[in-house]
């Protein structure tokens, strides 16, 4: 670190996973010598799935600069990645920063950034296929590091994120007495939480409560392969 405050900034949008966001927070507002700054396409007020309200963000247009930037998941990351105005914003901060990072769907939106192409990514299990079309290759993994980017499966494991991101920032003591301090030692009560493990009738409902998103979603992440290549001036990667 050096004596600028290390940045991170969080970017939050309407309808994003409040736990995608807040578990990271809880862990990137402590670590020593960074300051977090909680970024929004419109800045002020920001209603999650669920209808938590974040108040106060700042306007993505106005964050001049970061060192690592995080992107939460949620319904709407496809339709986000398919808005110019805020992929714009997003990879201007990204370009700037040393460390992409994401969780769950998150990573659909850095990856229509452009910046993830030939490079391992996470994403939630039901979504983690539609990084290919980004050229983007698809990690089953809790968390995933491929050099500076660091991203995570489904909402939970944002907190093993952050603390691999604490590690890396402020040392394995410290994010071992952050995760301490946090008691972060889980004990599910089911060993239901992915889907090599969830009883086949279990994962059977929870595909069919996704089945009406699906199509919606992977046509919203296919136009926004479409429009990152032409950013680029590539060709989108193969269906």
């Amino acid at each position: 670190m050096t004596d600028r405050p290390f940045r991170i900034v969080e970017v939050i949008y309407p309808g994003m996973t409040q736990l995608d966001f807040t578990a990271p927070h809880t862990v990137f507002s402590r670590i020593p010598g960074a300051e977090t700054v909680v970024a929004s396409p419109t800045g002020g007020d920001i209603s999650s799935e669920g209808g938590l309200v974040f108040a106060g963000t700042t306007p993505t247009a106005a964050v001049d600069r970061c060192d690592l930037l995080f992107f939460p998941g949620g319904a709407p990351a496809t339709e986000m990645a398919c808005d110019p105005a805020f992929m714009a914003e997003a990879r201007r901060l990204a370009l700037s920063a040393r460390y992409l990072t994401s969780v769950c769907t998150g990573s659909l939106i850095l990856a229509a950034t452009g910046l993830l192409q030939g490079r391992r990514a996470a994403c939630h299990w039901a979504w983690r296929d539609m990084l290919s079309l980004f050229g983007v290759i698809p990690d089953p993994g809790r968390v995933v590091r491929d050099g500076d980017i660091i991203t995570a499966g489904g909402v939970t494991s944002g907190i093993d994120f952050a603390l691999v991101v604490a590690a890396e920032l402020a040392g394995k003591a410290f994010a071992q007495a952050l995760q301490l301090g946090l008691e972060y030692a889980p004990a599910p009560p089911f060993d239901a939480g992915r889907p090599e493990t969830a009883p086949p009738d279990v994962l059977a409902l929870v595909r069919r409560s996704m089945a009406d998103d699906l199509p919606v979603r992977w046509a919203q992440a296919e136009r926004a392969a479409t429009l990152a290549a032409a950013r680029a001036g590539t060709t989108a990667a193969p269906t």
